[in-house]
């Protein structure tokens, strides 16, 4: 039995939800609006300034869609209201990132900078030369975009040099041991 699908999700003021036909829903905030399909067969019902869903039986599918489903709308109310946000760190010498003309702009080792644009809906910026702020009210365009920047230099374990999430630990290696103990 899915304990987070039971969950009703409470509807903060000045936020509107509907519920379209073939189990659409729109949910409109403060931050913008956002819409998704779930899948047809979850109920979802505004009840008591709640929305609530339920799933038609207890099968294996059933309950790991209703445990979904409730994420996915509760992640949909938290992001039109508050919005996600994500901070990326860039480490090394002469990494650094920087705004131009509505793009982000790294130099991260290549011989290159290497340009990135943001998709719609998601908002970057730049903090000082070496942090990085993904935000937006859709937490999965947030999350993708994260890891899409984190994928152009990532982090290696000899120095740590690269792209990482604030508060990631990466487990460093040591180098070569060289010569001592060799027999010659």
């Amino acid at each position: 039995m899915s304990r987070i699908g039971l969950k009703p999700i409470p509807l903060p003021a000045g936020v509107d939800v509907k519920i379209g036909p073939g189990s659409q829903v729109l949910v409109a905030g403060p931050r913008g609006q956002l819409d998704r399909v779930c899948h047809p067969d979850m109920t979802i019902a505004l009840e008591d300034g709640t929305l609530v869903v339920r799933r038609p039986s207890d099968s294996k599918l059933h309950r790991a869609l209703h445990g979904l489903t409730r994420s996915l709308l509760a992640n949909m109310v938290a992001g039109v209201t508050a919005g996600f946000e994500k901070r990326l760190e860039i480490q090394g010498t002469g990494y650094r990132a920087e705004f131009k003309n509505q793009r982000l702009e790294f130099a991260l080792g290549y011989s290159h900078p290497v340009v990135f644009e943001a998709p719609a809906g998601v908002e970057l910026a730049v903090e000082g030369v070496n942090v990085v702020v993904v935000r937006g009210s859709d937490k999965e365009a947030v999350g993708q975009t994260a890891a899409n920047i984190r994928k152009l230099r990532p982090v290696e374990p000899y120095k740590g040099k690269g792209v990482r999430y604030a508060g990631e630990h990466v487990r460093r290696r040591a180098g070569k041991a060289g010569k001592v103990g060799a027999k010659g």
